[in-house]
């Protein structure tokens, strides 16, 4: 009974304590883990994928929400370079799933204005799904609004090493003084950098109860606020995203700093 309600306890802490205000600061860019595809089906006796189908109409959801709120970049972590390892079926379905998605949203992202990026180790994904992402991205190009930003085939420390080693061998082509490399350098060679100002997110949402980063814009959320919520992504709702930036909204955010 006492765990019972501890757990309670912290969830209502985590998702309760803070009311979000239309007039208050709202995160430019708005990062998530959307974790609890395949639980969130497996509790109603369904298999992993109608998960995953679930959480493609929330993803259509929070984008058009997202954008109506004034946010600038929401950066969704759809796959990483580690859930290849998953059995072959649930691979193959999520590969598929982005041909899907775009054929029927990307209309919809035009009429919101909203430009899609997506980033990742795009040339080792299967050609259907590389071809359907890159007309995602072609078709929404002119978009000037919200740029919704998938992290498709993504991992950070592959990032990183990416980064560190174009970097390296700009250095032993003689192109770049080792004095040069500082903070902005490094950022401008990671897969965020077409992002320009927003290339790091103000706030990090992970749903399912989890708490943790699990390679996820590791450089990028040096300074990020996080909010973890016990909600499945199925289940994450438009007033759940509030609620998040709700919570965003309370905390004083210092850099290492002290509050004036």
């Amino acid at each position: 009974m006492f765990n019972l309600f501890r757990k309670k306890t912290n969830t209502q802490k985590q998702q309760g304590m803070s009311t979000f205000d239309t007039n208050g600061e709202i995160p430019k860019h708005i990062a998530i883990i959307m974790d609890g595809n395949g639980r969130w089906a497996k509790r109603r006796m369904m298999p992993r994928i109608a998960g995953h189908k679930e959480g493609m109409n929330t993803v259509k959801k929070i984008t058009k929400h997202a954008s109506n709120l004034g946010v600038k970049v929401l950066t969704l972590y759809a796959f990483s370079t580690e859930n290849w390892k998953r059995p072959t079926d649930e691979v193959s379905f999520l590969m598929q799933l982005p041909v899907d998605f775009f054929d029927t949203f990307v209309p919809e992202l035009i009429e919101n204005n909203i430009r899609v990026e997506v980033m990742g180790y795009i040339e080792q994904l299967p050609d259907h799904t590389k071809k359907a992402v890159q007309n995602a991205m072609a078709q929404t190009a002119q978009n000037t609004g919200m740029v919704l930003n998938f992290a498709l085939n993504y991992g950070s420390r592959a990032e990183m090493i990416t980064a560190t080693k174009n970097i390296a061998q700009q250095v032993k082509d003689g192109t770049l003084e080792v004095e040069a490399i500082d903070d902005a350098l490094f950022s401008n060679h990671l897969m965020t950098a077409d992002l320009g100002a927003y290339q790091d997110p103000d706030l990090l949402v992970r749903t399912s109860g989890e708490e943790r980063i699990s390679n996820f814009l590791m450089w990028q959320i040096a300074y990020s606020e996080l909010y973890f919520t016990e909600v499945a992504w199925p289940d994450y709702s438009p007033e759940m995203l509030e609620q998040s930036i709700g919570v965003y909204q309370g905390r004083q955010r210092r850099f290492g700093g002290l509050k004036a």
